[in-house]
């Protein structure tokens, strides 16, 4: 029984970095580099634990009398294993470290000059979902990121309320987002792909569910997007999802939410605009299905307790015409 619990917390501890969020699975070079130190510094550990064990054995044989390890004949024998391993290893390991990662990585990771970036990404961190805002234009999405590939971004990091913390683990180390303070990161991937993010710092009860998605695209997929995302909504087809348009405009889901193109100009939640063309709702919490979305407009609360969103108390009827309206929103 015992073997078959060491050998499942071996196997969860080796797969506990293969999942979508990984700190050994990098896609930046400064990502590499942040990665590249974390194995030295296991590594070095490593070595530490071991020599510890090992003169754990060494006093263990070579024991006079139970309790009392002598590791020589002569005392300053023990007083040369004492300053070796004590101080002098200890020492020049810290060291190193401390250099590592306190000048060069941090240096290398310093945020950049926005004169050296090709585009302004600006996120706002809010209990408990993400705000993007694409500088010099219209552009305002939530907890999904689109940049293009090859293209070094600027994000300028802030928040709305309490302390946040935007970390994409693949592509860069942690930034905290501090009321009144904007923190900047670099963003940067040299492939095509889908990057998770996480608030890293504790911010309420929802914490654990403020998470978003990197999109990095071609340079012509990620203008088209661009564009399309600045565009304001299209008009509802079918008088179904016409009655969830003004069921949306009439109610308190215009006192929260901004559809541009139809007057409402609400920022409490998130601009709601091209909603459809997102692959999840409440912070990656649902996936963004006709299944999904009904629920959680019925009552979020159930869902992602704590939440800003509040129960409007709405009919089936009228959530179906708001599902039906919201998924026109591509």
């Amino acid at each position: 029984m015992l073997r078959r619990c060491a050998s499942g917390l071996i196997c969860l501890a080796l797969l506990s970095g293969c999942g979508k969020q990984s700190i050994t699975s990098t896609k930046s070079p400064d990502a590499h580099d942040i990665a590249l130190l974390w194995w030295w510094m296991l590594a070095a550990a490593v070595i530490v634990f071991g020599g510890a064990l090992l003169l754990l054995v060494l006093a263990w044989l070579k024991r006079e009398r139970p309790g009392l390890p002598i590791f020589g004949e002569r005392e300053h024998i023990n007083e040369g294993m004492v300053l070796l391993f004590g101080i002098a290893i200890p020492i020049v390991t810290l060291t190193a470290l401390f250099a590592v990662a306190n000048i060069y990585l941090v240096n290398r990771t310093a945020p950049p000059k926005p004169s050296s970036t090709a585009m302004t990404v600006d996120v706002i961190g809010h209990q408990w979902w993400w705000e993007i805002r694409y500088a010099g234009t219209s552009a305002v999405t939530a907890n999904e990121i689109h940049i293009p590939v090859n293209t070094r971004v600027n994000v300028v990091a802030t928040t709305a309320d309490v302390i946040h913390s935007f970390w994409v683990p693949a592509l860069n180390r942690k930034v905290d987002m501090i009321p009144g303070l904007h923190n900047r990161v670099l963003l940067f991937s040299s492939r095509v792909g889908k990057f998770r993010g996480q608030c890293s710092q504790f911010c309420g009860l929802q914490h654990a569910h403020m998470s978003f998605w990197v999109f990095v695209d071609t340079a012509g997929a990620f203008r088209s997007w661009l564009a399309h995302e600045a565009a304001p909504a299209s008009a509802p087809r079918g008088a179904t999802a016409s009655a969830g348009q003004r069921m949306f405009v009439t109610t308190s889901c215009a006192s929260c939410h901004e559809i541009r193109g139809t007057g409402t100009t609400a920022t409490v939640g998130p601009d709601l605009t091209h909603l459809a063309g997102r692959t999840s709702i409440a912070a990656l919490t649902l996936p963004n299905t006709p299944s999904a979305l009904a629920p959680w407009i019925h009552n979020p609360q159930a869902i992602k307790p704590g939440d800003r969103m509040p129960d409007l108390g709405l009919q089936s009827n009228a959530v179906s015409e708001l599902v039906a309206y919201l998924q026109e929103l591509k």
